[in-house]
């Protein structure tokens, strides 16, 4: 399906940028909340099982369809963006 919610966004026919890769956006899939591509596990439980001190294998356990590569990529979409925010910031 193609990703939509990215209206800003120029199309760029088949080439993924990171969160395309690892980030699904779909209104068919828990009305648009983002989620890992290819499952129905919002990207948001990642960070509620983190919040709440669980590690990663406890969430990877709890969501089987999620892959750990994709759990890493997520991490570093979000690194790099926080980072970016800061820098504009100072």
């Amino acid at each position: 399906s193609k990703r939509t919610g990215a209206a800003s966004r120029k199309d760029r026919g088949n080439e993924m940028d990171v969160d395309d890769k690892y980030i699904e956006v779909d209104p068919e899939k828990l009305g648009g909340t983002p989620v890992f591509r290819g499952t129905r596990v919002p990207i948001k439980n990642l960070f509620d099982y983190l919040e709440g001190g669980d590690d990663l294998e406890t969430f990877l356990g709890d969501f089987p369809t999620v892959e750990y590569e994709q759990v890493l990529g997520v991490l570093e979409l979000f690194r790099v963006k926080l980072l970016a925010e800061y820098e504009v910031a100072a």
